[in-house]
C-alpha cells in the first residue's frame, strides 16, 4: 500500500516507516536536535535519509511544552531554504514541514514540500485550504490548546477514546475541506496536553487507534513520559525509545517521528527478518 502525494512521490505503507526530525531551532526540547544553521540542517537531514529515513521532518518553531509561539516570518526564514536545499540534492525525498501557520505550509510547499505536519490538527480554515489546495499529505495531531498552554488541558474520562473521537473528528473536517481522505495521516500527540501516564496508555492502546482506518504516525522519541519512568534525562532515553518503537512496530504504526534515525533503520531490519513468515 503506498500513500501517493500531490507531488507525485510516494510514501510505502506496507511496512512502519521512519520519519526523522529536524529541528532549526534554539529551543526544541532535545539539544541533540537542534541545528542553528540552514546548511546544518540540509547536511543533516540528507544523512538521516541515507541512514533509511523515508520522510525528513522540518521544523522551524519549538512546540516543547510551555514554548511560546514565533512570528511566522522567522519560522520562515529558518525552514524555506532548507526545504530548498534538501529539494535540490534530493529531487525524490518526501520532505514534511511541521508548522501551525498557513503562510509558512504555503511556502514550504511551493518551495517543494510535500506533507504539513499541523500540531492543532488543521484547526485553521485557512491552514486546511492550503493543504488542499497543493493536493499535500496532512499529518492531524492531537492536541489541546497551544505548546504554551496544554500541559493544564489534562483531564480525561478515557484519554484512548477523546482522542480517538477527536482524531476522526479532524480528519472528517480536513476531508469536508477538500483534502483527499487518501493523504491524511493522525497523530495522537504523545505529550501534548497528556501527561505521563495519559502518553503511556495510549501508547499501551495504540490498536485502537489504528481502527480508524488512517494511516497512523507517533512522536514519542525522547519524550520526558519516558524520564517519568526511567528517571534519565532527555540525552539517555535512547534506548528506552527503541523499545517503544519496536512495539510500535509490532503493532503496525505506519510512520515513526524520531530523532535518531540510523539506530531505528537497524532494529527495524531486524525486526523485519524476525517477522518475516516462514515458509513450511
Amino acid at each position: 500500500m503506498k500513500m501517493i502525494l500531490g507531488s507525485g512521490r510516494t510514501i510505502d505503507l506496507s511496512e512502519s516507516s521512519i520519519m526523522g526530525i529536524v529541528n532549526v531551532t534554539p529551543d526544541s526540547f532535545f539539544p541533540g536536535s537542534r541545528v542553528s544553521d540552514q546548511p546544518g540542517a540540509i547536511e543533516k537531514a540528507l544523512e538521516m535519509l541515507d541512514d533509511g529515513a523515508v520522510i525528513v521532518d522540518i521544523g522551524g518553531e519549538s512546540s516543547r511544552p510551555g514554548a511560546l509561539e514565533i512570528d511566522w516570518k522567522e519560522e520562515v526564514n529558518r525552514v524555506i531554504p532548507v526545504v530548498r536545499g534538501i529539494r535540490e540534492q534530493r529531487p525524490e525525498a518526501v520532505i514534511s514541514v511541521d508548522t501551525r501557520n498557513w503562510q509558512t505550509a504555503e511556502l514550504s510547499l511551493e518551495a517543494g514540500a510535500d506533507i504539513i505536519n499541523d500540531i492543532t490538527g488543521l484547526r485553521d480554515p485557512e491552514m486546511a485550504a492550503v493543504v488542499a489546495s497543493f493536493e499535500a499529505g496532512a499529518v492531524l495531531m492531537h492536541m489541546r490548546g497551544t505548546p504554551e498552554t496544554m500541559r493544564e488541558l489534562t483531564d480525561y474520562r478515557n484519554v484512548v477514546e477523546q482522542v480517538r473521537e477527536s482524531l476522526v473528528a479532524a480528519a472528517d473536517r480536513a476531508i469536508r475541506f477538500g483534502i483527499n481522505e487518501e493523504r491524511i495521516i493522525l497523530d495522537p500527540g504523545i505529550g501534548f496536553a497528556k501527561n505521563a501516564e495519559q502518553s503511556i496508555e495510549l501508547l499501551r492502546e495504540i490498536s485502537v487507534l489504528k481502527e480508524t482506518g488512517f494511516p497512523l504516525l507517533v512522536g514519542h522519541s525522547r519524550k520526558s513520559f519516558i524520564g517519568h519512568v526511567s528517571g534519565l534525562p532527555v540525552e539517555k532515553r535512547l534506548e528506552e525509545t527503541l523499545a517503544i518503537s519496536s512495539f510500535l512496530y509490532l503493532k503496525g504504526v505506519d510512520i515513526l517521528r524520531v530523532h535518531d534515525v540510523s539506530e531505528h533503520r537497524r532494529i527495524f531490519d531486524i525486526l523485519k527478518v524476525l517477522c518475516k513468515p516462514t515458509s513450511k
